[in-house]
């Protein structure tokens, strides 16, 4: 389901109402909600969540391009204007997904002792399976966007799944059409899903599920034939907002983005408009067909009307400085980076080290600001194992796991600086602190857990406890 024709016309700010970031749907029932309850916590939703969906859409729009300078008025000389779109949004969102979803996210395992990483292994496979890489990038671009996301879960019968397969499946909808509506109960826990959708006679349908019914609701009544128990006992819809603020990447710059588009607008109008200058003619006379004849033959012989005044033809000009525009749009282009915590792109001006082009570039810093982010996303992938370890319970495809078994691992790139990582390692492991924490603290792998229980023979052989060496000098 699509919007139709779509102008951003305006600017955010107007959509928006002054009120940045995604509003929470809140409602002050802390129960189960029943049907009749369920048609009128949906009344209640829609307008917020309208107004969410109207920056949502327009966010969406944005970052694909269709920006306001594209619809700009200019009324001094009209047949120059140069619609210019800079799309460093796209920029921006793209830079947010890799940081967070570049790399698959893992489950380790919490504690090697509890004999869990065999299951955590298996469960990896299923999320790979699942293409969950694929869904998470997804997700990643609705939430740097918009600033909120969603993954809806459910499960599969046996018939609908090929040997080995997980009996789950998993997507990343469109938060223009789900929403979820919280209780004001401590921790806000989630009382509805509402999946807006389509039927065969193009009527709109509110899917409204809670912890044990799925209400079908169409015209603001109920559908009983179409109304499901909900056998899960869990709400299958997972938000996962950029921030707690649910704001979108984009949206905190919008104006600088506007701005910077503006200024290259006008720049390429003022070339334009330099190039196209007007013809001034003092104390002379011409008609429209010697004009024309000059524009075609590049020049033109004319007689002065007064003779105590010379005549002059000349073009009227003004140069724009190109310089001072540059070095405006410069500084516009360094705030927003600023702002993002991205990275700046500084040419090394030699005698740098790699660690010094890092920090002094500003990658440490977006390293960072992307760990701030990482509780966020991963209190929403708990909840999203909840549903998915249910599942595989119920199926039979994977018991003896619990969300306390299971650590969640966002892998950056870990190859960065590696060889500062690799003899920070030796030396931890040559001043005799323990291999385990060692390769937990030099931040080369994205599963430390793992690596340390695989390398644990080679460990062992390599370096010695004290015990150990004195038992070999007794022996």
């Amino acid at each position: 389901m699509d919007f139709l024709w779509h102008e951003n016309r305006k600017k955010f700010h107007t959509v928006c109402h002054g009120h940045y970031g995604r509003k929470m749907i809140v409602s002050n029932r802390k129960k189960i909600i029943s049907a009749a309850e369920a048609i009128e916590e949906l009344n209640r939703a829609l307008p917020i969540h309208n107004q969410n969906r109207r920056e949502i859409d327009y966010l969406y729009h944005y970052v694909s391009g269709d920006q306001p300078i594209l619809y700009r008025k200019k009324d001094v000389r009209p047949e120059i204007k140069n619609d210019i779109v800079e799309n460093h949004a796209w920029e921006i969102t793209r830079f947010a997904m890799a940081q967070n979803y570049g790399e698959p996210i893992q489950y380790t395992s919490v504690n090697d002792s509890s004999g869990k990483s065999d299951l955590i292994d298996q469960l990896n496979n299923f999320m790979k399976t699942r293409s969950k890489d694929y869904h998470d990038i997804v997700l990643g671009d609705w939430q740097s966007t918009c600033g909120t996301a969603y993954r809806e879960t459910w499960s599969l019968k046996k018939d609908e799944v090929d040997e080995g397969e997980p009996m789950f499946d998993i997507e990343s909808p469109d938060p223009r059409y789900n929403f979820i509506i919280y209780s004001s109960a401590k921790g806000r826990p989630p009382l509805m899903s509402v999946s807006i959708q389509k039927d065969e006679q193009d009527r709109t349908v509110y899917y409204c599920t809670t912890k044990s019914w799925v209400y079908c609701i169409r015209d603001n009544e109920l559908v009983p034939e179409e109304s499901s128990i909900n056998g899960h006992g869990r709400i299958l819809l997972v938000e996962f907002p950029n921030n707690p603020r649910r704001l979108s990447d984009v949206e905190i710059v919008i104006t600088m983005l506007d701005g910077i588009n503006n200024i290259q607008s006008n720049r390429i109008d003022g070339v334009e408009q330099f190039v196209q200058a007007f013809i001034k003619f003092v104390n002379c006379e011409i008609d429209e067909n010697t004009f024309l004849k000059m524009c075609k033959l590049g020049a033109l012989t004319v007689k002065t009307v007064n003779p105590s005044f010379p005549a002059d033809v000349s073009s009227v000009s003004s140069e724009l400085n190109q310089e001072q525009t540059q070095t405006l749009k410069d500084d516009m282009y360094k705030n927003v980076l600023i702002i993002e915590g991205m990275p700046s792109r500084e040419q090394n001006t030699g005698g740098d080290t790699g660690q010094a082009v890092y920090l002094r570039n500003g990658w440490d810093f977006a390293e960072q600001r992307a760990k701030i982010d990482e509780p966020v996303t991963k209190r929403s992938e708990r909840e999203f194992l909840k549903i998915v370890l249910n599942i595989l319970k119920t199926k039979q495809q994977l018991s003896g796991l619990t969300i306390a078994d299971i650590d969640i691992k966002i892998t950056r790139n870990k190859t960065d600086n590696m060889l500062v990582k690799a003899q920070a390692l030796i030396y931890l492991l040559e001043k005799g602190i323990h291999p385990k924490i060692a390769i937990q603290t030099c931040d080369l792998w994205g599963d430390p857990e793992k690596t340390y229980t695989q390398s644990k023979p080679y460990l062992d052989a390599l370096y010695k406890t004290a015990a150990e060496k004195q038992a070999e000098l007794e022996a």
